[in-house]
């Protein structure tokens, strides 16, 4: 069976340990849920295509679960959970002989108020939760900064310096709760099991002095130490390319178990975006192959990157 769950290690255990909030499959006499995350939403998507490529209709659906359409409506939007036999017989239903699919989206269902992230729930804006768990359950993740470095790569001065800058009027209570929540985020690719990570950044991203030349030198010579891990690539692109007009927006690209589960996430003025539609991954997926033959080699890269220390 493919295994989507990270396990939970590290500083965040201590997080993780009063987190648990209940199973992923609410029973039917539950209320709907008001705020379905990003990937409870996903398993709903994915059993509508089911549903939808086989035709059959919703009500026929609901009445093979001895259920209604109403209900169903929920379980497709991600509102209510779903077990994993009801899952099996409605894909067995929909004619799906996908099994790493199969037992990618029984997975998705049994994930609800396992990971470390649910201890910041109220504290972290969903987004950002959203976030956490989509990168806790890629298998490999990839992104491109223009403008920003890495979330994953930031030192803790970086962090508090960029919070500082977008949000001034935050409590000490406040900022120390986000800079642990992204210290933890980071054990994706720092803990075991590590999750690979590919990062193209661009030269201004690396070129900003977030907090000033301290810490500035500091955070490259964080990324330096994180592109020897042999999972991480780090890669840059040059103000002198001639190839990078047009292709400006960050983007994390995160593939799932199977490529039927890859998401795109984007940063917005308010707040995260998430993707999955077909014709969007394949945009990006495009735009990620467009940049990886503008981007500098490894090695040409780290030399860049000592340069710009140098000159700091």
């Amino acid at each position: 069976m493919v295994t989507m769950g990270r396990r939970l290690r590290g500083p965040c255990d201590a997080y993780a340990a009063h987190s648990v909030r209940g199973s992923g499959a609410r029973g039917r006499g539950m209320p709907p849920r008001s705020n379905p995350t990003v990937r409870q939403a996903r398993l709903g998507v994915e059993l509508r295509k089911l549903r939808e490529q086989a035709q059959v209709t919703a009500r026929n659906a609901a009445a093979l679960l001895g259920s209604n359409p109403v209900q169903m409506s929920h379980v497709e939007s991600g509102r209510s959970g779903i077990s994993e036999e009801r899952i099996r017989r409605l894909v067995a239903h929909y004619g799906c002989s996908d099994e790493r699919l199969i037992d990618a989206l029984v997975d998705m269902a049994a994930e609800r108020g396992k990971g470390w992230w649910e201890k910041f729930r109220g504290v972290v804006d969903p987004s950002g939760l959203d976030l956490a768990e989509t990168e806790g359950c890629a298998v490999r993740i990839r992104t491109l900064q223009v403008v920003h470095v890495p979330g994953l790569f930031q030192t803790e001065d970086h962090m508090r310096a960029a919070f500082r800058y977008v949000a001034p009027g935050w409590p000490k209570a406040d900022s120390d709760a986000h800079v642990s929540f992204r210290l933890c985020r980071q054990e994706v690719i720092t803990g075991e099991p590590a999750t690979p990570y590919d990062a193209v950044i661009h030269e201004a991203a690396l070129r900003i002095r977030v907090g000033g030349r301290k810490v500035a030198a500091a955070q490259l010579e964080r990324i330096l130490e994180l592109s020897e891990l042999p999972h991480v690539t780090v890669r840059v692109i040059p103000f002198d390319t001639e190839d990078f007009a047009g292709a400006g927006h960050s983007m994390l690209y995160f593939h799932g178990p199977v490529p039927q589960l890859d998401t795109v996430q984007l940063d917005t003025a308010h707040g995260s975006v998430f993707l999955d539609a077909e014709p969007r991954l394949q945009q990006y997926q495009e735009r990620l192959r467009r940049v990886d033959g503008t981007a500098l080699k490894v090695a040409e890269s780290r030399n860049l990157i000592n340069r710009i220390m140098r000159e700091l």
